[in-house]
């Protein structure tokens, strides 16, 4: 067990310490206990490695927002603990953290599984749409239907013990970790990189997982070279509590089978590891056995080198403020006539001003709502309220802009300011059962 820091993670170990050490990564809104039933199996030739999520099953709240701040902050709990190299299997934002290990840093991984994960996990508007929705109501909200995103009809139905505790687990997230959780996947999207993993690779999915399906697991499979498929049958999200056996047997043949040994580039020779894992034969899971494939790989596209024109950074803004569903509405309405001016927003207005460093989103959202208000811009009002919400304003902070408005816009523009937005938040904030 361990103590934690805002620069490391809560931690936990099984297994022999002399053993090489394999990383078990969770998913959001959920603690290192979603393993438990794979520690017995794993731990006898292992030393196993859970870590759980900033403010997830007790660890401190220090909120990370991207993938690689996680990465870091696991790497730099190894290395408080001498660990140098490792295997890795991470479920969905746990296998996120494992592509970006692979992708920065090569040297350190050994061998990957890849559980429920996606290269791009939705889209960045769903992740922050359900950061808005906690900002505003809490986590129960998402507590309540994290089961049917999970498990299977059956499963769920069958075992409400699990179900219950799969509730508690989440309703008991720091909802400011949970928040930037949802923040790191809508910024990941690793899909013009997948082709320069080049550790040994699982992919491994519920054959009914309505979140990152096997059509995300091919894509993955698709774009890492060599990179091996797994699809458990009648099993949904959280794959590794629905079918423990099943999930086990897979780690333990391709970690048994698939350890890539060190390269030392001071002698220029691949190093011979000093306890070699050995193959074990597992029992057969009672379920059928799950199918595996080998998809080819690829080809990566060229980078561009240079310094990056405004407009690109601008687009990136452009989307993580307003949304893709709008950017994408915008400029596909752009013809002859208004294309030369979406352009110029975008470069201008997103890619200069938007992405200035001088001051955060929230303080130029406020900034941007209170000048609407004082030109009458009730239609870019609506907009930029969601745009808001999205960067982190609450509903009671958006009140307090619009009342400061009122006193120096005048009270009839904060009247109409006000029902604009009240309009907008109640679609916004209002849960989806």
């Amino acid at each position: 067990m361990s103590e934690s820091t805002s620069s490391t993670l809560q931690y936990r170990f099984d297994g022999p310490e002399e053993a090489p050490v394999l990383i078990l990564g969770p998913s959001l809104g959920t603690t290192w206990h979603m393993w438990d039933r794979q520690v017995p199996e794993l731990a006898r030739q292992w030393r196993v490695f859970r870590f759980d999520l900033p403010g997830h099953g007790g660890a401190p709240a220090y909120p990370a927002g991207s993938v690689g701040d996680l990465a870091a902050r696991l790497l730099a709990t190894l290395d408080a603990l001498g660990v140098q190299r490792f295997g890795y299997a991470g479920c969905a934002l746990g296998g996120a953290v494992g592509v970006e290990l692979a992708l920065r840093h090569p040297e350190r991984l050994a061998s990957l599984a890849l559980i429920a994960a996606s290269p791009r996990f939705g889209t960045a508007d769903e992740f922050r749409q359900r950061g808005v929705i906690v900002r505003t109501n809490g986590l129960d909200p998402i507590a309540r239907t994290s089961p049917d995103r999970w498990f299977t009809g059956g499963f769920a139905a069958a075992q409400p013990a699990i179900t219950e505790w799969a509730v508690q687990m989440v309703r008991t997230t720091d909802p400011g970790c949970y928040i930037a959780a949802c923040e790191a996947l809508a910024s990941f999207d690793v899909r013009p990189e997948l082709a320069r993993v080049s550790v040994p690779t699982l992919v491994l999915v519920g054959s009914d997982d309505q979140v990152t399906g096997p059509a995300e697991a091919r894509t993955l499979v698709a774009g890492i070279p060599d990179a091996r498929l797994a699809v458990v049958p009648g099993a949904s999200h959280l794959v590794p509590v629905e079918q423990p056996a099943a999930v086990s047997d897979l780690l333990v043949r391709h970690f048994s089978t698939a350890w890539q040994p060190a390269f030392d580039h001071a002698t220029g020779q691949t190093a011979i590891p000093a306890a070699q894992v050995r193959p074990v034969l597992a029992a057969a899971p009672p379920q059928p056995a799950p199918i595996a494939e080998i998809a080819p790989a690829m080809v990566a596209e060229p980078q561009v080198m240079g310094r990056p024109d405004p407009y690109d950074a601008g687009i990136k803004v452009r989307r993580e403020v307003l949304g893709d569903a709008h950017v994408d509405r915008a400029l596909s309405q752009a013809d002859d006539f208004s294309g030369d001016f979406q352009e110029f927003i975008t470069r201008y207005a997103w890619g200069e001003i938007w992405d200035r460093p001088g001051l955060d989103r929230r303080t130029r959202s406020c900034v941007t709502l209170t000048a609407l208000v004082a030109g009458g811009h009730l239609d870019e009002l609506a907009f930029h309220t969601r745009a808001a919400l999205r960067n982190g304003l609450t509903p009671g902070e958006i009140k307090e802009v619009l009342m400061q408005a009122a006193v120096y816009c005048g009270v009839p523009a904060a009247n109409s300011a006000f029902r604009v937005a009240q309009q907008v938040i109640r679609e916004e904030t209002t849960p989806t059962e």
